[in-house]
């Protein structure tokens, strides 16, 4: 199963809307479950995304950053459940 990860923040509407458009895909994916992380809990997180909340990370590679794209994410899952 792939992992799939939400690094963002509290307060963050970027990140709320990140997580509405993951949340909508993943029905189609059984078993994929979503992970957050927030960059306030830890200062390397911070330091290195900061300035781009909200990251999704796809086995642990940047996905994509800022505004998430249901068909690319579709696509990504995909891909990434075949390996």
């Amino acid at each position: 199963m792939p992992r799939l990860t939400l690094i963002g923040k509290p307060g963050c509407h970027l990140c709320d809307d990140a997580r509405s458009v993951i949340e909508g895909v993943l029905p189609e994916f059984p078993g994929v479950e979503l992970g957050e992380l927030s960059i306030l809990d830890d200062a390397e997180l911070h330091e290195k995304y900061v300035e781009e909340i909200p990251v999704v990370l796809v086995d642990d590679r940047v996905h994509t950053i800022w505004r998430v794209d249901a068909d690319r994410l579709r696509t990504a899952l995909a891909a990434a459940a075949t390996r």
